[in-house]
């Protein structure tokens, strides 16, 4: 899975926690801008206010260029701001810091709205400062009238340099709640991550036929809700494959009567005479052999119900393989003269003593020739060894044969299945050979080509204790 749940999950937390954060840092950081700006605007605005009150209150009778001349102190008294005095043209009279604008004329929208009557507040560049500069600007009045412009001007140098700070605050702090976030992302995505986990795990048993697993229901929402369906499936999928079991036992049981009754007649009219009817002769011989073709499929499907239903009962004894597999070699060496198939057994001479069930071990390699038989054409080439690995015997049955496509491969053990160039009658063979062999505490394993051949490679545990 390139993307997980979990992934995606916690990067679209992580996205929504990012915005958010974005969003609010933008806005605090706006909020404290405006909130310093609007600080030195009232601190200014109450200086000029003052100033502007001051000068019509006890100098109105005075002319503006006269107090300039001699009483301009009393302007800035009341502020380290930077001051300035302009006339209706917005030419600057007089400068506290003695700047010299060119043309002394200032046509900002501070001057215009004080020259109106109004307070007026300009934030910009001017070209004695490197950094903005905050100007408020208010109307001088002598009996209502408006005869000059009183202007403060103060640096937001400091300012700024505190909102800075600030701001670097902020992002500070929205880096480690976004960091605090992801962490809780985490813990908050494994709450539903790890519930889907254990669903899966469950859904996968199940349906490697582990029927008998249950998925443990956390939450009453929705992935409960699947795990109780996944229970009731698993427990629906068992009365089935009861009903089935005990369907493929009964009428397993009832043909072999049938069968026998069949093949002894077979048998016993081809004792008479029957005065050379070769058509007579040949349909009794296929009688017999579709027979006891039948009788090997019901066997198998008796065996198969017994595996299932667990009523198989191994008769373990000391086993000498190497005796076993010789026997099986003479018993199948004529099927291969007769097709020109190359049977080569070799094994070593020294294989240790096992405790096994020795039929079920001669039915499993039987079983495994005969499909390499069956498989591979005339001419062909079959392969049994068996050596000593580890703690275990290893016996392989290799041929190259028409193989297993890959498709196929993953399934040729389960019951019933038949691959699309299966020449099986039932599909049970390879499904029960894997049984045995893990009733007796071993495995099997299937590797092939297709049009290569096919290695079967079965392995059975040396059990402690046991000498030759």
């Amino acid at each position: 899975m390139n993307t997980s749940i979990k992934k995606r999950l916690v990067g679209n937390f992580m996205i929504i926690i990012v915005i958010t954060v974005l969003i609010l840092e933008v806005f605090l950081v706006n909020a404290v801008k405006q909130y310093y700006y609007k600080s030195v605007e009232e601190i200014l605005s109450n200086q000029i206010r003052f100033s502007s009150d001051f000068y019509s209150k006890y100098f109105s009778f005075t002319n503006l260029d006269d107090i300039i001349i001699d009483d301009v102190d009393v302007f800035w008294n009341q502020t380290t701001a930077q001051v300035q005095i302009l006339d209706l043209n917005g030419k600057v009279l007089m400068d506290s810091i003695g700047v010299l604008h060119s043309s002394n004329v200032i046509k900002t929208n501070d001057v215009i709205k004080a020259v109106q009557g109004e307070k007026g507040t300009w934030i910009g560049n001017v070209d004695y400062d490197t950094s903005p500069v905050m100007a408020i600007s208010y109307p001088l009045t002598v009996e209502g009238k408006t005869i000059g412009v009183l202007r403060f001007i103060s640096s937001l140098k400091e300012t700024n340099r505190i909102i800075l700070s600030i701001t670097k605050v902020l992002l500070l702090v929205g880096i480690i709640v976004i960091l605090i976030s992801g962490v809780v992302s985490l813990f908050l995505s494994n709450t539903i991550i790890k519930p889907l986990k254990e669903v899966t795990d469950v859904a996968e048993k199940m349906a490697d036929g582990q029927l008998k697993v249950r998925s443990y229901k956390r939450f009453d929402d929705e992935i409960g809700k699947l795990s109780d369906t996944l229970n009731y499936m698993a427990e629906e999928l068992i009365k089935k494959e009861l009903v089935k079991n005990d369907f493929i036992s009964s009428i397993s049981h009832e043909l072999r009567t049938p069968l026998t009754s069949i093949k002894g007649w077979a048998i016993t009219l081809k004792s008479e005479d029957l005065n050379d009817n070769q058509l007579l002769i040949d349909g009794l011989d296929i009688i017999e052999k579709e027979s006891d073709r039948l009788t090997n499929m019901v066997e198998q499907l008796l065996d198969f119900s017994r595996f299932v239903s667990g009523r198989i009962i191994l008769e373990k004894e000391r086993v000498n393989i190497v005796n076993s597999i010789e026997h099986i070699s003479k018993q199948l060496q004529p099927r291969a003269i007769g097709r020109n198939i190359k049977f080569n057994v070799s094994y070593d001479l020294d294989l240790p003593i096992i405790v096994a069930d020795e039929n079920r071990i001669k039915q499993v390699l039987i079983n495994l020739l005969d499909n390499a038989f069956k498989f591979t054409p005339d001419g062909g080439e079959v392969k049994l060894t068996a050596s000593k690995y580890k703690n275990s015997i290893l016996i392989e049955v290799e041929d190259n044969g028409c193989g297993i496509s890959e498709e196929d491969l993953p399934y040729i053990k389960e019951k019933f299945y038949k691959g699309k160039n299966s020449k099986s009658h039932t599909g049970l063979g390879l499904s029960i050979c894997d049984e045995i062999i893990k009733l007796h505490g071993g495995s099997m394993e299937i590797k092939s080509k297709l049009d290569e051949g096919t290695l079967i490679a079965v392995s059975l545990p040396i059990e402690r204790g046991v000498k030759e």
